[in-house]
């Protein structure tokens, strides 16, 4: 009961801050590390110590599934090139580096400074998405920082089980490295995990296009992320793998297998469970360093100066990678270089991932010797996702801003106008082919040409008469929600037929928001 308490505070205050974060138009992420690291450090707050699986199979599933939904395979396609470069080369470069490093900076052992190394390599998806989510960034930029940061999981789970079986005894005779069996473990993870969850997308695919039921559909929809982790994870291979290409292909084609009203109470769900799953795990971060630090043996207390360096070498390393490779990607080529570079290096943030790799290295290794370097390298890549979440999430902002790469709003809302007006032409369209005999009144016809027109006709103008339109349709609807009170409150109304008529005036209203 008591670790149950702990779980509900943590996510209640955890939502309360990132709606305060979201109020004042700051970085979530960054202020629940802050707040969490702050919480820690009163005296009597109870110490909390999740668990590695916990955080794998009940926290990132859905968060990944979320993120991975925004990704179109039009979009990979595009830039299936940048991506391969980014998942395999620079976590690859990365680990060396920070590792190496590592080794001349701290008292890590050799083998512990390469754990840290892949522990740290790879960018984290939900870290990046919540940072990246409210950016002004051209469209094809922010795809590839998202797509990066989703499938580079299996090179630094690679990465990781090498380096743990050198540094825990398990890696063979004399501890020397199988890079033939890495290699062959690389394929069996990122390959094994794309085909569990290309072939649960489509069994989820076939069954969602024959629910009707907004219910049974949600529960599929949030069914799925759990099925494609526990299917990956018990074949062998990248469960996070399954969970992104589950994502991305069942994301690709909701809009032809679902309505409108499954759609919307599907979305509607997932941004509840992602805010709060979001903010419990940023807020855990912060909450988790204090208590690492109080357990490190002496002659470690440089750790902080350390993992300021480790988190610099982190964008230096981007920094070094980045600019070949954006100067022959496909989907950054009309960019200037320096820019594109300088954003997609500041954009590489560390996040739960790392944390949850990095607990789950054993307490002793093969041979039954204490891994004396466990907890300095807890330590190091809690503080160095800390630093990134918050140094980098908090300025994040405006080094977009100053790169010359921001997108002007005004530029979007040009573009959305565009876009409605051809939606309305092909609606005027249609309605002047129906054949004379067709069975529709008159005035249904007339009333659906006049409201096409008029939006045709607003966009034409320039202005925005359709946002007008809305601020008075919900003045109405304000008026028509009293009376029903009124008649309700007064018997004149039933309980049933007034949250039918409230469900009604909710949907008009959120037609209205466009």
């Amino acid at each position: 009961m008591h670790s149950a308490a702990i779980v509900v505070a943590l996510v209640v205050a955890s939502a309360l801050v990132a709606a305060f974060a979201d109020r004042w138009s700051i970085p979530a992420p960054s202020v629940l590390v802050l707040a969490g690291l702050g919480v820690a450090l009163v005296p009597g707050v109870p110490v909390v110590h999740p668990s590695p699986e916990a955080i794998s199979l009940f926290v990132l599933p859905p968060l990944l599934y979320a993120s991975a939904q925004d990704i179109s395979t039009r979009a990979l396609r595009t830039m299936w090139r940048p991506v391969l470069a980014l998942t395999l080369g620079l976590v690859l470069a990365t680990a060396l580096a920070v590792g190496a490093l590592a080794r001349e900076i701290s008292s890590l052992t050799l083998p512990m400074a390469f754990v840290l190394g892949a522990v740290l390599a790879s960018t984290d998806p939900v870290a990046v998405t919540a940072l990246g989510r409210r950016l002004p960034l051209p469209p094809r930029i922010q795809a590839l920082v998202q797509t990066e940061s989703l499938f580079n999981d299996a090179t630094s789970l690679v990465l990781f089980q090498v380096a743990l079986g050198v540094a825990a005894g398990t890696a063979g005779v004399g501890g020397g490295v199988d890079w033939l069996g890495a290699g062959w473990r690389f394929v069996v993870l990122a390959g094994g995990g794309m085909g569990v969850g290309a072939g649960l997308a489509v069994l989820v695919i076939a069954l969602r296009a024959r629910t009707a039921d907004p219910q049974l559909a949600t529960v599929f929809a949030l069914a799925t992320p759990y099925a494609a982790y526990l299917l990956g994870q018990g074949a062998g291979v990248s469960g996070v793998t399954a969970v992104v290409v589950a994502g991305v292909v069942v994301g690709s084609a909701g809009h032809r297998i679902t309505d409108a009203r499954i759609r919307l109470q599907v979305h509607a769900v997932y941004d509840v469970v992602v805010f709060l799953l979001e903010s419990a795990v940023f807020a855990l971060i912060g909450l988790q360093l204090p208590a690492l630090v109080r357990d490190l043996p002496p002659g470690t207390g440089w750790w902080p100066v350390q993992a300021a360096v480790l988190a610099a070498a982190l964008i230096l390393v981007r920094v070094a990678w980045m600019r070949p490779t954006v100067a022959r990607a496909g989907p950054t080529r009309d960019f200037p270089a320096w820019p594109v570079t300088r954003v997609l290096a500041w954009a590489g943030t560390r996040g739960v991932m790392p944390l949850a790799a990095a607990l789950s290295i054993p307490i002793a290794a093969a041979d039954g010797r204490v891994l004396a370097d466990r907890p300095l390298v807890l330590v190091l890549t809690t503080a160095v996702v800390a630093v990134t979440l918050t140094v980098q999430g908090l300025t994040l902002g405006p080094v977009v801003r100053t790169s010359g790469l921001a997108v002007d709003p005004g530029h979007l809302a040009a573009k959305a106008t565009e876009v409605r007006a051809a939606l309305d032409e092909a609606a005027l369209d249609y309605l002047d082919s129906l054949p004379a005999d067709e069975n529709v009144p008159g005035e249904v016809l007339d009333r659906l040409r006049r409201r096409h027109t008029a939006a045709l006709a607003a966009a034409g103008d320039g202005g925005y008469p359709a946002d007008a339109f809305a601020r008075l349709q919900l003045r109405v609807l304000d008026v028509q929600r009293t009376e029903l009170r009124r008649l309700h409150t007064g018997g004149r109304v039933n309980d049933a037929l007034q949250r039918r008529i409230q469900h009604e005036l909710d949907r008009v209203e959120a037609g209205l928001v466009r």
